[in-house]
């Protein structure tokens, strides 16, 4: 009996890649403003920056911002999965305990985050202490997040490791590789959170100027730790630079930047509708950029244009329609939330 073969991939490859950058950039959006608006609201907590009522209404966001990064996180790892699934599936199962913790990483944020948000709702209040629950399980998450990936990069790596110790509590131990990644990928949640309580508290002052505060500071804070990372190309991951250099990326660097600076413009003449869409096409922008880096690694032991093309339009179609009108659920349930309570009418009628 001759098995299926499965080593193929069912789309062309350029519609993949590009609904995966999409789907990623999407989904680090709403991570961003989860993980950067929860550490905004802890740093601002602790400060005592802002008043109480401001603070419980932001902690009622949090948990449909936890919904929403879950939600459209699932599309980008299953692209990933497709495209790359040994790499992927050799890193998980070298640091499988790792990874396998992220699902009670994930809860626990969640519940915490919820937990606050009724106790704000009951009391007034927000803890500080669920936030900070809340934040190291976003943070765990994340971590392990880049060290598995940037692991999947590195067969040599994998092999060794793995014919070291099986037994799944094996972290990356090229921290070069994939700290300062880590390190910009957090700062600009920071950025992008920032953008987000800018917008949600734009009428509390406080909250405005908190959020410009994150959003200028992360900006610069990324762009600095991004700059070291390019350049530890040849110091922490062998000669990558060189290579990296005569790709496409280097002009969406600079166009990727340009939106960054245009969104700050903008944010800064309160035009926020178009400060978040430069916003976007500027993590869209790096998003590409980590993807043309993952290409660069991996040269020499995997090649895209080994890949088997053969089209399977019917199941690709029914991805394509459950995402879509995924978005659009997502859309109307944040106009519902946001959606301003109507006035209690205070003058009735009077019978006769």
């Amino acid at each position: 009996m001759t098995l299926p073969d499965y080593h193929f991939i069912s789309a062309p490859l350029w519609l993949v890649t590009a609904l995966h950058l999409l789907t990623l950039t999407l989904h680090l959006a709403a991570m961003s403003c989860l993980l950067g608006g929860t550490l905004i609201a802890l740093w601002a907590g602790v400060r005592k920056q802002w008043p109480a009522p401001d603070a419980a209404g932001f902690a009622r966001v949090l948990p449909a911002a936890t919904a929403a990064t879950v939600s459209l996180g699932v599309a980008p790892l299953l692209f990933l999965q497709l495209v790359y699934p040994r790499q992927i599936y050799a890193a998980t199962i070298v640091s499988g305990w790792f990874w396998l913790a992220v699902i009670g990483a994930v809860i626990m944020a969640y519940y915490a985050l919820y937990r606050t948000s009724f106790q704000a709702h009951r009391t007034g209040q927000v803890s500080l202490g669920l936030l900070a629950l809340a934040a190291l399980g976003l943070l765990y998450t994340s971590l392990v997040y880049s060290s598995v990936f940037a692991l999947a990069e590195q067969p040599d790596v994998l092999r060794a490791l793995y014919a070291k110790d099986q037994s799944g509590w094996v972290w990356n131990p090229a921290v070069g590789a994939y700290g300062l990644r880590w390190l910009h990928m957090v700062l600009g949640a920071l950025t992008v959170g920032g953008f987000f309580v800018s917008v949600l508290g734009r009428k509390s002052p406080a909250m405005a100027a908190t959020g410009r505060a994150a959003l200028v500071g992360g900006m610069a804070a990324a762009a600095a730790v991004g700059f070291l990372y390019l350049v530890s190309l040849d110091t922490y991951l062998d000669t990558y630079l060189g290579p990296y250099m005569r790709t496409p990326a280097m002009p969406v660097l600079v166009v990727a930047l340009a939106l960054a600076l245009a969104a700050l413009h903008l944010h800064s003449r309160k035009r926020l509708a178009l400060a978040g869409l430069c916003l976007f096409l500027s993590v869209f922008g790096m998003v590409y950029l980590r993807h043309v880096l993952r290409l660069v690694r991996l040269r020499g032991s995997f090649d895209l244009a080994a890949w088997r093309i053969a089209p399977q339009w019917s199941p690709f179609l029914l991805f394509l329609v459950c995402f879509i009108l995924m978005l659009v659920v997502l859309v109307w349930m944040a106009r519902l939330f946001f959606r301003p309570e109507p006035e209690v009418e205070t003058q009735r009628k009077h019978q006769p």
